[in-house]
C-alpha cells in the first residue's frame, strides 16, 4: 500500500515531525481535499488568520511529479482579506521539492521568536534567524538564499516581499522564479508568524510495482499535451492571447470595468509582448508546456552615461488586464515597470491592480482628492503617476496610502465609492466582464475566484450556442465539483480537459491507488464542496450577502446587460443545489 506523510512543524515551540497521514489520503484523495480537511480541523471560526494558531498547509497529490502537468501546489489558510477560507496554487519546483522532501503535506503553525526562514531538507528542518533578510524584495531573497542554501536536488525557494512582512491582506507568496500563491493573503499569514522565507529540497521518490501501464499511460497523455491544440496556445502566446479577442467581444474589463473592449488592446497583446519583450519561455518541474513567459526590458540608471540594466519580468492574461487596460494603460514597457515593482513588494497583481482602478475613478469623482492623495492626481492611463503611488504605498507615505494596500474593500468601505469596488466576498475581480456567468462564478467561488468554476468561459460558449440560464449556472457548479477533484490531485487547470474521468481513474490505479472509482470520485467532490463551505460560513460567508457591484449593471458585456436579479437568481441556483448535495462531514 502507498504511504503519504505529513511534516507537521511547529513554530512556537521549533520543533517538527513527520507523521504518516495515508488514511486522510485514502478519504480526501490529496490536495485541496486533504488540506481543507486539515484547516478544518485545525482552524476554527475564533481564529484571527493573523495568530500563531491560525495553520497553513501546503499539499501535493497522489499523481504530482509521476504525470505531465501535474505540477501544483495547493495552500489552503485563513484568509486575512476574506476572513474566511484562504486557498492559493502555485507551480514552479515546489511541488516536486516538497515530494523529493519524502512529504505530501507541510503543516505550518505558532510564531517564530525572532525574523527567520525555515529550510527543510528530507528529514533536517531548521529555522533560521533572517534578520539580514528584512525588508529585503521577494526578489532579492531568492537571490541571496540560492547562494546561501547550497544543497543538491531540487531546491525551491517561497519567500514573502516587504508588503507580507507589513501583514498587507493582499500580500502574496512568490515561488522559485516567476510564480506565486498570489491571491488572498497567504504573504501577510507568513509574515505574521515572523517567516521571511521557506527554502525545501530532498532526494526522495516512489518506487511503481508495474512500471509497463504507468509508462504506457505516461506516453499517452505526454502526447495528448504536447500534441493537442488546445494545449498549444499556452505555449506560443499564453494567456496573453486573450487580450485582443476579449476586446472584440467587449470581455476586457477597461478603465475599472467601465468596458470590455480597450482601444489600446493591440498594444499589450500577447503578439505584441511576444514580438518585442519576450526573452525566455519556462516551464514548472514536470511540465512539458513551457507556459511562462519572460519579458525584458531595459531601464537607464546612469542615463547621461548611457547606462543600463536589463530586467526580467514575467507575464500573463491576468497581469496584463490589471495594470494594463483596467488602468488604461497600453504601453508594454509600462505595464513591465507597473509589474517588476509589484514583484519586488510582494503584492497580488490583480488586487494591487484593481485597489489602483478604484483609486483613480474615487478621484475622478471627487470622492478624493488631492488632499487625501498627497498632492498626487490621479488619472486613467498616467503610468508614471501609478509608479509614483505604488512606491508611496510601499513607504507609507500617509495614511491612504498605506490604506490602498488593504484592498479595494476596505479603502471603498472608508472613504467611499463602494458601487464602484470591484470586489465579491472582497477578493478583486479577475480579468473578464464577459457577462453575468463570469460574475457569479467568482461570487459562488470557494476562493471568489476565476480558477473556481470558469464562468467567463461559459459566458464564451453561450454566444454561439445559448442555453437557458438554469442549464448555465449549471455548468458553473458543475465544473467547480470536478475542479476539487483536479485540484485534489494536483494539477495545472491548463490540462483539466486531458485528465477526464477515465484518464484520473487510470492514472490512480497504476500509481497505486486502486480503491477510487467514478461514484467515490463524485462522492468526494461534493464532501470537499460541503466542506469548504462550512467552513465558509462558519467563518462569516453567506449567499445572503453576495451582490453585484452595482456597477456592472450599467457595464455592457459580452452578452449584454446585466441585472441584479438575474445575479441573485443564480446565487440562489447554486446555493441551492449545494444543499441538495450537501455531505455530512
Amino acid at each position: 500500500m502507498r504511504r503519504f506523510y505529513m511534516l507537521e512543524i511547529n513554530l512556537t515551540e521549533e520543533t517538527a515531525e513527520r507523521v504518516d497521514c495515508t488514511e486522510l489520503f485514502s478519504e480526501w484523495l490529496g490536495g485541496t481535499g486533504v488540506a481543507t480537511k486539515l484547516l478544518y480541523d485545525s482552524c476554527s471560526s475564533e481564529t484571527d488568520p493573523l495568530s500563531p494558531e491560525a495553520p497553513v498547509i501546503f499539499a501535493i497529490g497522489p499523481l504530482n511529479n509521476a504525470f505531465p502537468v501535474m505540477s501544483k501546489t495547493v495552500a489552503l489558510f485563513k484568509s486575512p482579506l476574506t476572513g474566511d477560507l484562504g486557498e492559493s496554487h502555485a507551480g514552479g519546483r515546489l511541488g516536486l521539492a516538497l515530494f523529493e522532501s519524502g512529504n505530501h503535506v507541510m503543516r505550518i503553525r505558532g510564531k517564530a521568536k525572532e525574523f527567520s526562514y525555515l529550510s527543510v531538507e528530507n528529514d533536517q528542518i531548521e529555522l533560521k534567524q533572517a534578520y539580514s533578510l528584512k525588508g529585503m524584495s521577494a526578489l532579492a531573497t531568492e537571490r541571496v538564499l540560492r547562494d546561501v542554501e547550497t544543497r543538491s536536488g531540487k531546491r525551491s525557494f517561497l519567500r514573502i516581499g516587504p508588503a507580507g512582512e507589513r501583514l498587507s491582506p493582499i500580500s502574496c507568496v512568490t515561488v522559485d522564479a516567476s510564480r506565486h500563491f498570489g491571491r488572498l493573503g497567504l504573504g501577510a499569514v507568513l509574515g505574521s508568524k515572523n517567516v521571511k522565507a521557506i527554502v525545501i529540497s530532498g532526494d526522495s521518490y516512489f518506487k511503481l510495482d508495474n512500471k509497463k501501464p504507468y509508462l504506457q499511460l505516461y506516453q499517452r497523455i505526454f502526447d495528448q499535451v504536447v500534441n493537442s491544440e488546445a494545449m498549444t496556445k499556452y505555449h506560443d502566446l499564453g494567456t496573453s492571447m486573450n487580450v485582443i479577442p476579449l476586446s472584440k467581444i467587449n470581455g476586457l474589463p477597461t478603465r475599472n470595468f467601465s468596458q470590455g473592449f480597450f482601444e489600446g488592446a493591440e498594444n499589450i497583446s500577447g503578439e505584441t509582448f511576444a514580438r518585442d519583450f519576450l526573452a525566455q519561455q519556462i516551464a514548472c518541474a514536470g511540465c512539458p508546456i513551457g507556459c511562462i513567459h519572460m519579458a525584458t526590458y531595459r531601464e537607464a540608471f546612469e542615463p547621461e552615461h548611457h547606462m543600463y540594466k536589463t530586467l526580467k519580468v514575467s507575464y500573463d492574461h491576468e497581469l496584463i488586464y490589471a495594470l494594463g487596460s483596467n488602468l488604461s494603460i497600453d504601453s508594454p514597457e509600462m505595464v513591465l515597470k507597473l509589474l517588476q515593482v509589484i514583484e519586488k513588494q510582494g503584492w497580488d497583481a490583480i488586487s494591487i491592480g484593481v485597489t489602483l482602478a478604484w483609486a483613480t475613478e474615487a478621484f475622478q469623482r471627487a470622492i478624493i482628492d488631492e488632499t487625501t492623495t498627497g498632492g498626487e492626481i490621479l488619472s486613467f492611463g498616467n503610468g508614471e503617476t501609478y509608479l509614483r503611488i505604488l512606491k508611496k504605498i510601499a513607504s507609507g507615505e500617509n495614511e491612504f496610502f498605506s490604506d490602498l494596500e488593504k484592498g479595494t474593500e476596505y479603502c471603498s468601505k472608508k472613504y467611499g465609492g463602494e458601487d464602484f469596488a470591484m470586489t465579491f466576498r472582497r477578493n478583486e475581480a479577475p480579468g473578464y466582464v464577459t457577462g453575468m456567468n463570469a460574475f457569479l462564478g467568482y461570487a459562488t467561488g470557494v476562493r471568489h475566484s476565476h480558477l473556481d468554476s470558469a464562468g467567463y468561459s461559459v459566458d464564451q460558449e453561450i454566444i454561439n450556442n445559448p442555453i437557458s440560464f438554469e442549464e448555465q449556472v449549471r455548468k458553473i457548479y458543475d465544473e467547480a465539483c470536478w475542479r476539487f477533484i483536479f485540484n485534489s490531485l494536483v494539477g495545472c487547470l491548463f490540462a483539466r480537459k486531458i485528465y477526464d474521468q477515465k484518464t484520473v481513474l487510470e492514472a490512480l490505479e497504476v500509481s497505486g491507488m486502486k480503491s477510487w472509482d467514478a461514484e467515490k470520485l463524485d462522492t468526494l467532490s461534493r464532501k470537499i464542496h460541503s466542506l469548504k463551505f462550512k467552513f465558509k460560513e462558519e467563518n462569516g460567508f453567506s449567499f445572503d450577502d453576495l451582490k453585484l457591484p452595482p456597477k456592472l449593471e450599467h457595464v455592457y458585456t459580452t452578452n449584454g446587460k446585466l441585472s441584479q436579479s438575474d445575479f441573485k437568481k443564480g446565487v440562489e441556483l447554486y446555493k441551492k443545489w449545494l444543499q441538495e448535495d450537501h455531505h455530512p462531514v
